[in-house]
């Protein structure tokens, strides 16, 4: 970290001597369009994946909730994403993406009526189809977090809302998202994270493309360092990324701490 520090502040130059450019590469990247494209593009996917895949896990969580006997079978083969390497996971949303004309997603919005859409390939389309892939493999694992928190509620304040003549809904809303506050916070805080630095599913789905409409800051870090060389901009992007991820931090815990007071 310390050297990636240093590095935002110069010009590098292997073999030949690093110069000293101060702020310079700070004000590419704050004034660069590409960058402001790209920030606001990992803005938008990790907020999109964060909400998706947490209220996709609760719905699960509350649906397999109290059924291990009986849902074994489910909860085991939903968690899979999770434990699924990234690079089979794109490859296999790939192919269901691919061919635009007769792709197994292309079929199924044929047999409703629907056109076929080019889903990665489309400037349109590219982003929100990358976003389907964080949420579906980012549920299962807050399913199980929530499952671990629904698990440590307080039986009788659903036995006690009920008497009150509260419905599914109002328990719901009372009870069970209270109680797991803590849980959400957690959730929230790490899948943020985790959405800002996303790459890996970016990278091989659509490395980008097209025309920049799913650039995020890590793919285009990696691009100007290791494909471009410009080691000390993309130092200065990394570093940016940091902060915003420790500010996002703090944020989050200090807005727990006064959930909890």
């Amino acid at each position: 970290m310390g050297k990636a520090i240093e590095m935002s502040f110069h010009e590098v130059r292997p073999f030949l001597g690093d110069a000293f450019v101060g702020m310079d590469n700070y004000a590419e990247v704050v004034s660069s369009d590409r960058f402001v494209q790209a920030i606001a593009q990992t803005v938008t996917l990790a907020a999109g994946v964060t909400a998706g895949s947490i209220l996709l896990g609760l719905v699960l969580a509350l649906l397999v909730e109290g059924q291990a006997r009986h849902l074994w079978v489910v909860r085991t083969a939903a968690f899979l994403p999770v434990v699924a390497a990234m690079a089979v996971v794109a490859e296999v949303w790939r192919m269901l993406y691919y061919p635009a004309e007769n792709g197994a997603l292309n079929s199924i919005l044929g047999w409703v009526g629907l056109g076929p859409s080019q889903f990665l390939a489309s400037e349109d389309t590219a982003l929100w189809s990358v976003m389907a892939v964080g949420i579906w493999q980012g549920a299962p694992y807050n399913m199980m977090i929530f499952l671990a928190g629904l698990a440590g509620v307080d039986r009788s304040l659903y036995e006690a809302a009920t008497v009150d003549g509260a419905g599914t809904m109002r328990r719901l809303w009372s009870v069970t998202l209270p109680a797991l506050r803590p849980v959400l916070v957690i959730l929230v805080t790490l899948a943020a994270i985790r959405g800002l630095r996303v790459f890996t599913e970016v990278f091989l789905l659509t490395n980008g493309g097209p025309n920049g409409a799913s650039e995020v800051l890590m793919t285009l870090i990696y691009k100007l360092g290791l494909e471009r060389g410009e080691l000390g901009v993309a130092a200065a992007g990394s570093v940016v990324l940091f902060l915003a991820t420790a500010i996002l931090t703090i944020v989050t815990q200090l807005v727990r701490r006064r959930a909890d007071a």
